[in-house]
């Protein structure tokens, strides 16, 4: 379990047809790659670096991003499982390059305004890591890996 992180999705949430998983008591579990991060500055936004250890977590890590590249990119921090930070980097264009051992997700923009909040956002995600927080990446509203610095 050590190469997987379990996060539990608030239930309630309305499904396909309107009916709420509340009402079956079902709960919403979402197992993910366990990754650690860096989080680093570019030319014209960041770049998020997500490494595994386990050859199984990144495969499933580099498939869900191959699959879910181009969608928005979301980060939240939690400390103590409590949201401290969360940022959508939806004023750049994101690409995922897959690495030897996990993936590197690029979001840049061309206009100086959205480089700056997303470099911003970068500055705040490193703060966040150093204070001990864990992190969950989306891509597309599709949380594909979580960890830390």
């Amino acid at each position: 379990m050590s190469t997987v992180m379990m996060d539990r999705l608030p239930t309630g949430n309305a499904n396909v047809f309107g009916a709420t998983q509340a009402a079956s008591g079902a709960t919403n579990a979402c197992i993910l790659p366990r990754c650690t991060f860096k989080f680093e500055k570019c030319d014209g936004g960041i770049k998020i670096h997500c490494c595994c250890d386990d050859d199984v977590a990144c495969g499933a890590m580099q498939n869900l991003c191959k699959m879910l590249q181009g969608g928005l990119c979301n980060c939240c921090c939690l400390w103590n499982g409590q949201v401290v930070f969360q940022c959508n980097l939806c004023c750049g264009h994101t690409k995922c390059e897959l690495t030897e051992n996990g993936c590197c997700i690029t979001c840049c923009s061309g206009d100086a305004a959205c480089c700056k909040m997303l470099q911003s956002c970068c500055d705040a995600l490193c703060a966040c890591c150093e204070a001990g927080c864990s992190c969950c990446i989306s891509l597309g509203g599709t949380p594909v890996c979580c960890g830390t610095c």
